[in-house]
């Protein structure tokens, strides 16, 4: 009997060890397939875009459950909104004007036709015009930069439609410069440095690392644009707003210029459920993003959908309606 026993519990043993392991597989599986891959589309490298698409990337992967985040470096708004049309990326910063014409299909503007799979996912903080022009260019107002070398971002990218716009308001063409480059920001500073350039416009939070790192290295003059010149526009993304003293290096005192508001950008294939925790993640650490970059000071929740040039995804709008921001 004693043997017959211990035959018994070995068989036992045997089967509850397959069924461990038959159960494990399966939570496995479950798990695999509960995997949800975010990719979050940002900018180039030394803008603002970058580190804070690096922080939200490390909050989402924290809060949405089963959760793999990447981050992808990107010429910004215009290419992020073509990525999350074809469904190459989960979510996307951009600034306001591009997104609305990205909604509308604005193909001056690099939307061939209406990215009608869009929708939006938070108002963030404002980027800020900065045309910043060595010092020994001599340019000190916009009247200054005819005849000037000048680079005016990534081609077709958020900062070169703003480009575009506001020295239109100013009465200049790209045909009024001795030089016109189309490069991302820290590219434009490089060349700035080993005088190949003499003014950059960069569209962007303020503090922004590739300034920071010109003012250090060369004295600048942060040229003002008027708000006579910004109501030109004729665009109401376009708010006149000012360059705070002491924000780089050489700038003593405050600098007239433009404002558009940014946006996080989403499509509609995202699930509702990931989707609100996307916004709830975001306005729940606030911290992380601004111990990322100062420009996240400026990110409220009371803002989150003002402005929103198209649809909200159905589960960001089920948490501003919790927030009390929408009824």
């Amino acid at each position: 009997m004693p043997y017959i026993h211990a035959g018994r519990t070995r068989r036992w043993l045997h089967i509850l060890a397959l069924a461990a392991a038959l159960l494990a597989g399966m939570l496995a599986t479950t798990v695999a397939s509960a995997q949800q891959f975010i990719n979050v589309l940002t900018g180039g490298t030394s803008g603002v875009y970058y580190p804070l698409g690096v922080a939200l990337s490390q909050v989402y992967g924290r809060v949405i459950p089963g959760a793999k985040t990447s981050v992808q470096a990107t010429k910004a708004s215009v290419e992020n909104l073509n990525l999350l049309q074809t469904g190459r990326g989960e979510v996307a910063f951009t600034l306001g004007d591009s997104l609305s014409d990205a909604w509308k299909g604005d193909a001056e503007s690099g939307f061939k036709a209406p990215l009608n799979r869009l929708r939006g996912l938070a108002a963030i903080y404002p980027n800020y015009l900065q045309i910043v022009a060595s010092a020994e260019s001599g340019i000190r107002s916009l009247a200054d930069l005819k005849g000037k070398r000048i680079s005016v971002g990534a081609p077709k990218s958020g900062t070169e439609l703003n480009a575009r716009a506001i020295l239109k308001a100013a009465g200049l063409s790209y045909a009024d410069f001795s030089k016109v480059e189309y490069l991302p920001f820290g590219e434009s500073v490089e060349l700035m440095k080993n005088r190949q350039l003499d003014v950059t416009l960069q569209s962007a939070g303020l503090g922004v690392a590739s300034i920071r790192d010109l003012a250090t290295a060369v004295k600048i003059n942060v040229v003002a644009i008027p708000p006579e010149v910004v109501a030109r526009v004729g665009d109401p993304a376009y708010q006149a707003a000012a360059i705070p003293a002491n924000t780089y290096e050489g700038q003593g005192a405050d600098v007239p210029t433009a404002s558009i508001a940014n946006f996080l950008a989403t499509h509609e294939c995202v699930a509702a459920d990931t989707a609100y925790l996307m916004a709830k993640g975001l306005f729940e650490n606030l911290d992380q993003l601004t111990a990322a970059h100062a420009a996240a000071k400026a990110i409220r929740r009371e803002n989150a959908v003002r402005g929103m040039p198209l649809p909200l995804h159905p589960g960001a709008e089920r948490y501003y309606r919790e927030a009390g921001l929408i009824r």
